[in-house]
């Protein structure tokens, strides 16, 4: 018997590859003037499904010719996550997402600009040389 389940697999597949790509989820940088780039970052989900039958009966199992019924499916969910914000030698990640809610979550969120206004703080401390 010849059934089309490999041909609707790979109709599917094909058609999944040219929907999502690296380019889906890192996406183009988009250069908004200032020096200033911005780069979309994404989350994807994909859901697949497939079923099949044989429509042959007891007896009938020599009068029909390959019988058969099947069909595939899928879904795809791009969600926006955050967005990389290059500008010179300085590069931020500006999340998409909810707001944080738990205090550990605050902290973790914000640990980047602390240390950033730590080192800055630090390297005010620093005695100058004179020249």
């Amino acid at each position: 018997m010849n059934h089309n389940i490999s041909e609707m697999l790979s109709s599917t597949m094909e058609k999944m590859q040219k929907m999502v790509d690296v380019n889906t989820v890192v996406g183009a940088p988009v250069n908004v003037g200032g020096g200033v780039t911005i780069v979309p970052i994404t989350k994807i989900h994909i859901g697949l499904g497939g079923g099949g039958t044989d429509f042959a009966t007891k007896g009938a199992l020599g009068s029909k010719k390959d019988p058969f019924g099947g069909g595939m499916g899928a879904g795809v969910s791009v969600d926006p996550v955050a967005f990389l914000v290059i500008k010179g030698d300085s590069v931020r990640m500006l999340p998409v997402a909810e707001p944080a809610s738990t205090t550990v979550d605050r902290i973790v969120e914000q640990a980047p600009d602390l240390l950033d206004k730590l080192a800055d703080f630090l390297d005010g401390r620093k005695p100058r040389e004179e020249a």
